[in-house]
């Protein structure tokens, strides 16, 4: 079995080596127990990274032939860039693996990763346990956001990321989805073919600073909600359909108030409430109907989702 691992990488120079030399440990190991033929490899994607992470690669690379490495011409994100190297190398490999750089994963896995393909798994999934050792915040919107793919009709695996193995009938399967903002956690459960999930521990990053801060995580959701559900553009519907019936109640009220019990509502208080009300469900409803309309612009504009500088 000719095995594969994509690693993405921006701006990682502080924790290469050290993820070189564990992994590097663990695939030799594995080549000599023959687990994995010797021509299996560690491929590092560099997106376009504005330290040395790309001068490490290339040193990588010199010094064994089991390092690749691939340099996209700029930084186009964590999720393209690893597209880019699952679709470059899907060709080459019997499966490859995926993970981050900050050897937050438990690489020791890997081994059950195999393990499982061999016993037939097209797609194999790495969970976490539990997320104690998160902050209280981030366990908390983690959560949320799982509660809230289930309730948009969203088929993801809870509390795993990027840390999976894909075999290359299901790395073909993902080539076919063209979608530009392609969100990779939902899409494999779609793949379908029969898979498994691997639970093990995150650790803590071994250096630097996490490349997912509150705001892309935000923005990483929202790509995840708009590419796989319509749910939020029902809500729309299903909000002015209870305002179209409040109005008409009120109508009706005003005109009783009026012919039978002969006053009006006096004040300004109501007017404006209403107003505002209005203003900001609407203002709402046009971003929500923005979002996929812009959606379907960058889709119908067709630009690659990456371009490579270069491979070694």
């Amino acid at each position: 079995m000719k095995l594969g691992i994509v690693i993405p990488c921006y701006n990682e120079e502080e924790v290469l080596a050290e993820t070189k030399k564990h992994i590097e440990k663990l695939i030799n190991k594995m080549i000599e127990e023959n687990e994995i033929s010797k021509d299996s490899f560690i491929c590092f994607v560099d997106d376009g990274s504005k330290d040395k992470t790309w001068d490490i690669i290339e040193e990588f690379s010199k010094n064994s032939p089991n390092f690749k490495g691939i340099k996209l011409s700029r930084n186009f994100g964590h999720q393209n860039a690893l597209i880019a190297g699952l679709m470059q190398l899907k060709d080459s490999v019997d499966a490859l693996i995926s993970m981050d750089a900050d050897l937050q994963d438990d690489i020791s896995v890997i081994k059950q990763f195999v393990a499982k393909y061999k016993e037939g798994y097209e797609v194999v999934y790495g969970v976490r346990e539990d997320r104690s050792k998160d902050t209280t915040f981030k366990r908390a919107t983690a959560e949320a956001f799982y509660k809230f793919q289930d309730f948009m009709g969203i088929e993801s695996i809870s509390n795993h990321a990027d840390y999976r193995l894909l075999s290359k009938k299901a790395l073909n399967a993902l080539a076919e989805f063209k979608e530009i903002n392609l969100f990779i956690r939902g899409v494999i459960p779609l793949i379908g073919f029969r898979s498994c999930s691997i639970y093990y521990a995150r650790g803590e990053r071994f250096a630097g600073e996490s490349k997912y801060p509150f705001k892309k995580m935000l923005f990483f959701a929202l790509d995840g909600i708009a590419s796989f559900s319509i749910v939020p553009l029902r809500i729309i519907t299903v909000i002015g359909f209870f305002i179209f019936l409040f109005s008409l109640f009120i109508i009706l009220w005003i005109l009783c108030e009026k012919f039978l019990l002969g006053s009006t509502i006096q004040g300004w208080s109501s007017v404006m409430i209403s107003i505002y009300l209005m203003g900001g469900i609407q203002v709402m409803s046009i971003g929500i109907i923005g979002e996929y309309v812009g959606r379907v612009f960058q889709q119908s504009k067709g630009r690659p989702r990456y371009i490579i500088d270069r491979e070694i």
